[in-house]
């Protein structure tokens, strides 16, 4: 296999969970080849280098293999490799937003809690 369209690889290599969404990927451009939107389309082939943005990571590859059939995890992780400035880079912001949000209480005020909200919010008016 020397080319393979770039949706079915994304979808392929488990970087999406269906072809539909990689292909939205792409066209919301979130996947960039060689610092270049491109098109779903697009033929690939082993070298290229890929940068895609899922959520708030942003991951730079090097395709190795190609495949156009959707195999089993450890299959898959062979078919790319990630270079290092990626890790290196996808970690510190990790940290970063990690280290943002110590402090910060994602539950819901309990009845106590919310009493003592309206009592303050009755003492500003």
């Amino acid at each position: 296999m020397e080319k393979v369209r770039i949706d079915k690889w994304l979808w392929a290599a488990r970087f999406f969970k269906t072809r539909n969404i990689a292909k939205q990927a792409i066209e919301g451009g979130k996947v960039h080849a060689g610092g270049q939107r491109i098109k779903a389309s697009k033929e690939i082939t082993a070298g290229t280098l890929l940068t895609i943005r899922q959520g708030w990571d942003e991951k730079v590859v090097e395709v190795v293999a190609l495949s156009d059939q959707r195999r089993g995890a450890e299959i898959a992780q062979t078919l790319y490799r990630e270079t290092e400035g990626s890790i290196a880079k996808r970690e510190q912001y990790a940290a970063e937003r990690k280290a943002s949000n110590v402090g910060i209480s994602r539950e819901k005020p309990n009845k106590k809690q919310r009493r003592q909200i309206h009592r303050f919010l009755r003492e500003q008016d």
